[in-house]
């Protein structure tokens, strides 16, 4: 085998088994424990983070941040990918910031020439545009990484409603929507799960109240759960063609809207009576391009608000 291959395939065997010894991959690539040696240090000079143990259970480990093997791009590949990335930049925070901003960094530096020429041609052509949040959200970390090993968190919250709460959760997705991102997660407090604002969760760490994990079973991003509503009343609405494709950018109002061939539809569903001041603002917001059918109260609301907005300009 051409030391070349050995080594790609070296590197992908170390960063696959993590722990190993030098004999066990000297049978396994049928060469010297003298050669396998020298690979491995080639393999460290390159950038594996390798190291050795030594003692009768000794052997060599690598660390947790692995180098992956070298992958070949074409150049619209390259192109593609630098622009993903490139269009995180309009978030405020990211759950993995530094190497968002270190992966970009190589992919343009060890471009050819001609190929960077044209990416920074195409920068000012073409972007994906996502509005600029000022609020940071500093815990997205350690919210994936509880959501993806199912750990349960404790958290302080800043509620609208309710100020500052302590709260012990268990994540199960983050997701961005509009430039604000948003934590799907089992709420102890309540009994049931909730959607947090993550530029609302001031702090976050692992819980060590003993609080046992649930099995959240199939709950992830394609399939979360919604929550009751509490004190639920029912919402009906009608609305334009207009009126749709505006509720169609809030991600929460999905399981809510009712959408016709001729391209108007309704809002059909019950809602948490605690929520009734913001459904008034949403549905202000929307003009001509809704008719609120019920509840009353929500109605109430609204001319209310529209009272104190008249009073303010006159």
């Amino acid at each position: 085998m051409p030391k070349s291959k050995r080594l790609m395939e070296l590197m992908m065997t170390v960063n696959r088994k993590r722990r190993f010894k030098v004999q066990e991959l000297a049978d396994e690539f049928g060469v010297s424990t003298r050669t396998i040696l020298r690979d491995l240090q080639e393999l460290s000079e390159l950038g594996v983070p390798l190291y050795s143990e030594v003692g009768p259970h000794g052997g060599y480990q690598v660390v947790r941040e692995r180098v992956l093997p070298p992958i070949a791009f074409t150049e619209e590949e390259a192109v593609a990918m630098f622009f993903a990335v490139h269009a995180l930049r309009h978030y405020s925070s990211l759950p993995f910031e530094a190497e968002s901003a270190s992966a970009l960094n190589k992919f343009y530096l060890h471009m050819p020439g001609d190929v960077r020429d044209r990416i920074d041609g195409m920068k000012n052509r073409v972007d994906f545009i996502t509005p600029t949040r000022r609020g940071d959200a500093p815990c997205l970390a350690i919210l994936l990484d509880a959501a993806v090993h199912r750990k349960v968190l404790s958290v302080e919250y800043e509620s609208t409603e309710e100020g500052t709460s302590s709260r012990r959760i268990q994540p199960v997705c983050i997701y961005a929507n509009n430039g604000l991102w948003y934590c799907t997660a089992y709420c102890f407090l309540r009994e049931g799960y909730r959607v947090f604002r993550c530029d609302r969760i001031r702090e976050a760490e692992f819980d060590v109240s003993g609080t046992e994990p649930l099995d959240l079973g199939d709950v992830n991003l394609s399939r979360r759960e919604v929550a009751e509503p509490r004190e639920p009343v029912r919402l009906r609405a009608e609305l334009s063609p207009s009126g749709v494709q505006r509720c169609e950018v809030e991600l929460w109002l999905a399981r809510m809207l009712q959408v016709r061939e001729d391209g108007s539809g309704a809002i059909d569903t019950d809602v948490s009576r605690a929520d009734i001041p913001f459904y008034a603002e949403f549905f202000i917001g929307l003009g001509n391009e809704a008719v609120l059918e019920e509840p009353e109260e929500l109605k109430d609301s609204i001319r209310r608000r529209l009272s104190e907005l008249l009073a303010r300009y006159q």
